[in-house]
């Protein structure tokens, strides 16, 4: 077990390099076993989800080889169809094997994801829009037995938006029997970066990005060299951050659209926030005003993925701000371990009402999952005095070398064992 010693009160300079997004890597590992042809993924960040996938991706026979900043891998030997009850309860992406698996071997058999504790998160969106394909599904004593002679398109409609239902669709639905169609589809970039991935290696979706998407199905799909896009949620953390401490920060690589909801908020914080060809940069003076909501909506809204941290760095504003949640009902955890620390927070239900105080101080908390872990840090790094933040496994599973690259823009910290 490791901890976080956080002396706190340093503003905070300079570049920092952006990771490949986590939240695309993991459905492209998904997405490699579609094809019985090497796999090359560039830029894999060294984080604790994708080496679950990974572990995943051996057990099913994969032959997984890392070079210096790539992952290969080579399928053509996968022959199992179960996902191994240890490893799901791990990471809640393991879900997106679903689909992939069903496609490669006609039959699946996974139990119930797990990953961060914010909520039930169910899957039946998942189930529905499989079973819309053509796939009979068993539930029984926590495991989902699928199977299917033949995947077949169809007309799906969500009744939400959600990400992983709509992933989980296209590897699906890629090499499936005629056209599928996705109404009321997630548009997360996540998903347009799914669909060229798989378009590269030679399949027919279009449409991510908006609310329909269609897959032609094809009958073989080949092996392909791809670099996912970076990751908007660290690319916001490490904003955020510098807005809470007040610096200068300047990132590169993430499209401004791409986190643009985020962008707005914090220049209505009063941060000044400048654009130059495909890099951004934040100044900061660190004692910012409050924005009156934050309100978490699928994208292009405001995402769930950045509530926490946004609300760390709400605690030292001037004023008020209050933070609804929408997307994942118990997304508050973090606020008890920032009251540890003198922030004036509120809960009820899906609300949060923060109340800028002028300082936080240094306090002993403890990660509860993996952004609330990222707002512990933000808010330590603001706070007066020496903070410990523990259960770092919960960051580790989304933010390489964290404490390095906060290192480099100035942050006292450092990683010690427990």
């Amino acid at each position: 077990m490791d901890k976080f010693m956080i002396e706190g009160g340093r503003k905070l300079y300079g570049k920092t390099a952006i990771q490949s997004a986590k939240n695309a890597v993991l459905p492209l590992l998904a997405a490699s076993v579609l094809t019985d042809e090497q796999v090359t993924i560039r830029d894999v960040p060294a984080i604790s989800d994708v080496e679950n996938m990974l572990h995943i991706l051996s057990e099913l026979g994969c032959k997984i080889r890392r070079t210096a900043d790539s992952v290969i891998i080579d399928s053509v030997n996968a022959v199992s169809h179960e996902i191994p009850a240890r490893l799901t309860k791990e990471l809640r992406s393991s879900v997106f094997m679903l689909g992939s698996v069903l496609t490669r071997f006609h039959r699946a058999r996974i139990s119930y994801p797990g990953g961060c504790d914010i909520g039930l998160r169910p899957i039946d969106l998942h189930l529905s829009g499989l079973k819309r394909l053509g796939v009979k599904i068993d539930e029984e004593n926590g495991y989902i037995s699928c199977s299917a002679e033949k995947l077949t398109g169809a007309d799906i409609l969500l009744d939400f938006p959600s990400v992983g239902a709509t992933e989980n669709i296209i590897l699906a639905a890629v090499r499936a029997e005629g056209i599928t169609v996705i109404r009321n589809a997630a548009k997360e970039p996540e998903i347009v970066d799914l669909q060229n991935f798989l378009n590269r290696m030679g399949g027919k979706v279009h449409g991510a990005g908006g609310a329909v998407i269609t897959i032609e199905g094809v009958g073989k799909l080949s092996g392909v060299e791809y670099t996912p896009i970076k990751d908007r949620i660290e690319a916001g953390t490490f904003l955020i951050a510098v807005a809470s401490c007040g610096g200068e920060l300047e990132i590169e690589g993430v499209p401004e659209e791409n986190i643009a909801a985020l962008l707005h908020k914090l220049s209505e914080n009063g941060c000044k926030i400048h654009r130059k060809d495909d890099k951004i940069m934040l100044e900061s003076d660190g004692r910012l005003r409050s924005v009156a909501l934050i309100e978490t909506m699928p994208f292009p809204g405001f995402p769930t993925d950045l509530q926490a941290q946004f609300s760390a760095l709400a605690c030292t504003t001037r004023g008020t701000t209050l933070v609804v949640e929408n997307l994942f009902e118990t997304r508050y955890k973090y606020a008890a371990e920032l009251r540890r620390m003198g922030a004036d927070i509120t809960v009820r239900g899906r609300n949060a009402l923060i109340r800028g105080v002028e300082k936080l101080h240094g306090a002993s908390v403890t990660a509860g999952d993996l952004r609330g872990g990222a707002a512990l840090v933000i808010a330590a790094l603001g706070a007066e005095g020496e903070s410990s933040v523990s259960d770092l496994f919960h960051i580790d599973r989304g933010y390489a070398e964290f404490e390095r690259k906060l290192k480099e823009l100035g942050a006292r910290i450092r990683r010690v064992k427990i």
